[in-house]
């Protein structure tokens, strides 16, 4: 059977990694993946993910208003897909996570979504929404705040280091604008901001 499943963490955890990791395990054994990014994050290039540590790739970059279950629909028909993978998966939609959905329950292809579960103020993202309500699986990924505890939390900073409080809930970015954080020290950043 196959499944929906969310892969959420903060910034830093490994996500793209594990994405990209994924995908070349499907394809080393013959298997097909389509593997897919939002459009707005540019900040490898447009339809290319990349990792940390170095590792990239290539996607379709999606649009909020693509149909996934009718991209999925034309690709598999043509040729069988194994997987379908998304990487920044908190700026779906609700409607296309409900499309992604339907993908794993349709056309019997697994979903591999991977994406922020909260914001720079501690909020869903509408995708990450959805996807914690729709999924099959959730896992978390995990990463570490400076004090060595678990980092649940994005904290958004200024070109000073300073938190930022403010602003528009989607800024792409990378170390230079966000830092993982426990809750603990991320409620002190924003409080001395």
């Amino acid at each position: 059977m196959a499944k929906l499943y969310f892969y959420y963490s903060a910034m830093n955890a490994g996500k793209s990694t594990v994405l990209l990791q994924s995908s070349y395990n499907y394809r080393e054994r013959g298997m097909r993946t389509l593997v897919f990014t939002p459009a707005c994050d540019t900040r490898a290039g447009v339809g290319r993910i990349e990792s940390r540590i170095g590792l990239s790739g290539e996607a379709t970059p999606l649009q909020s208003d693509d149909q996934l279950l009718d991209i999925v629909r034309a690709a598999h028909t043509t040729l069988p897909v194994a997987c379908v993978l998304v990487d920044e998966a908190q700026f779906l939609t609700r409607i296309q996570v409900e499309q992604l959905s339907d993908v794993a329950d349709l056309l019997r292809i697994p979903v591999l979504c991977y994406g922020l579960r909260t914001d720079f103020q501690a909020q869903l993202f509408p995708g990450s929404a959805a996807l914690l309500a729709l999924a099959d699986d959730l896992i978390e990924l995990k990463t570490i705040c400076h004090c060595g505890r678990k980092a649940t939390m994005n904290l958004r900073i200024a070109a000073d280091g300073k938190a930022v409080t403010e602003g528009a809930q989607v800024e792409i970015g990378g170390n230079d604008r966000y830092v993982p954080m426990c809750r603990r020290h991320f409620k002190e950043a924003v409080a001395s901001a």
